[in-house]
């Protein structure tokens, strides 16, 4: 399996596909047949990561501007109507990026699901065996 050029660069999205590497290595799927998923799965990985910092970078942000809320009226550096003016497109966009946040995490978890990353699609992929019967008479008797 190779490791696109834009995986390689980011480094969240490469920490991610050396992780799976060496999981996939262990159970003998580590080929290109998952390439591309996986890839895939990296940046997606990479770019929820990102929007989930955002986030709470928006979300502490919002609170400063609370807590400072009467210094910065008291002083006139903001009127009332520019304070939940801001407040509001403050909360709009903290709102914003908590739906991509959640748009990439459901990609993650589709594709979590189709490939052998959760428990019950390994066991999917992973041929079954039947076990051998054994006769125990034929044991007994040496035979």
């Amino acid at each position: 399996m190779r490791e696109r050029p834009e995986v390689r660069e980011n480094e969240t999205a490469h920490k991610e596909f050396l992780r799976l590497k060496k999981l996939l290595e262990k159970i003998d799927k580590f080929d290109d047949m998952y390439g591309a998923v996986i890839n895939r799965y990296c940046i997606l990985y990479a770019e929820t990561k990102e929007f989930e910092e955002k986030k709470e970078r928006f979300y502490r942000q919002l609170c400063d501007l609370e807590e400072n809320k009467e210094e910065l009226l008291e002083t006139e550096q903001m009127t009332y109507g520019e304070f939940y003016k801001t407040e509001m497109s403050m909360q709009k966009n903290l709102i914003a990026l908590d739906r991509q946040v959640q748009a990439k995490r459901r990609m993650l978890s589709d594709i979590e699901k189709e490939n052998i990353m959760t428990i019950a699609s390994s066991l999917r992929s992973v041929p079954k065996t039947e076990a051998k019967k054994s006769n125990p008479l034929k044991e007994a008797l040496g035979g």
